[in-house]
């Protein structure tokens, strides 16, 4: 049976309460609704049973462990309002645990883009899309990638991501396919442009190997 998108797995801890005030949500909604428009993040009736997907993240100051993500299931929302984010308070991955505040819940991708943020702390964004062209030409493209058994939302995907920065093939790209969820593509930066950058030249890149292989 294929897994159905959206469900969160990890032990949420979440408070309902607004986070206005926390940090401006101008760029990081600005990119989200270009990747809206370019399908990268959305809900569409013929992909995924008409389960929203995608999501994307910006940690709230470069001390910080503390991150702002957008809320389950708002693909459908072209532009966010602040109603639509949350706050990550604490993350433990390899607990499967998260504490949040927010007036809706977050992403059931955001033990992962904690597990990206655990890495580093030049990494300031997380855009979590799903690109069908990058995620079939991983091999073609050269991509990182996690396996094929590793499903998302989990510990397993969080021990996954950790392993692929420890193995040093992250350095460059800053993005990685995962082959567990189907066309699951994940890209990151000291900024929102950086994540954004590197997404759309590998969809530039595997749209390009596409109509290669009809010109032949």
């Amino acid at each position: 049976m294929k897994e159905q998108e959206g469900v969160i797995k990890y032990q949420l801890n979440h408070t309902q309460q607004s986070i206005n005030s926390l940090l401006s949500l101008t760029e990081i909604n600005a990119w989200r609704t270009i990747a809206v428009r370019l399908d990268l993040i959305g809900q569409i009736p013929e992909r995924y049973d008409n389960i929203g997907f995608g999501n994307i993240s910006q940690r709230i100051d470069p001390r910080s462990d503390q991150f702002i993500i957008s809320g389950t299931q708002t693909g459908h929302i072209e532009q966010l309002s602040p109603e639509h984010y949350c706050l990550i308070v604490k993350a433990e991955p390899h607990q499967n645990r998260l504490q949040s505040c927010g007036l809706c819940k977050p992403s059931s991708e955001s033990l992962t883009h904690a597990s990206i943020y655990a890495q580093d702390n030049i990494i300031q964004a997380v855009i979590h899309v799903h690109s069908p062209e990058i995620w079939k030409h991983t091999l073609a493209l050269g991509l990182p990638h996690t396996s094929a058994d590793v499903p998302y939302g989990t510990v397993e995907m969080a021990t996954a991501v950790e392993q692929l920065f420890q193995s040093g093939n992250l350095s460059q790209p800053s993005l990685f396919t995962m082959l567990g969820h189907e066309d699951g593509v994940v890209a990151f930066g000291k900024n929102m442009q950086e994540a954004a950058w590197e997404l759309i030249k590998y969809l530039s890149l595997a749209i390009g190997i596409e109509q290669q292989r009809i010109n032949r």
